[in-house]
């Protein structure tokens, strides 16, 4: 294995830390932005109903997908303009 892959792990622990707290926030504005008062429904809340759980369930996983991969993304280049060398 190469030594920037061994390096960059542990940026890539911590950023992928960053990007779930990150991504929680934004799911949770977005969320209200929607017109909902209260937080996202957890799949077991049987006072919701399956169309808004399910909706939650979608908008969050986009949301975390998206925010990890342009953290993820902008962690490898900038170790690339660092090093000169991309960690993946």
């Amino acid at each position: 294995m190469k030594a920037s892959k061994i390096a960059y792990k542990p940026v890539g622990l911590a950023l992928g830390a960053a990007s779930g707290v990150l991504a929680g926030g934004v799911f949770k504005q977005v969320w209200k932005k929607l017109g909902h008062d209260e937080d996202a429904p957890d799949a077991t809340d049987e006072n919701r109903t399956w169309r808004e759980t399910m909706s939650a369930a979608v908008l969050q996983g986009a949301i975390f997908a998206g925010v990890k991969a342009m953290v993820d993304r902008g962690g490898a280049a900038a170790t690339r303009r660092l090093t000169g060398t991309w960690p993946g």
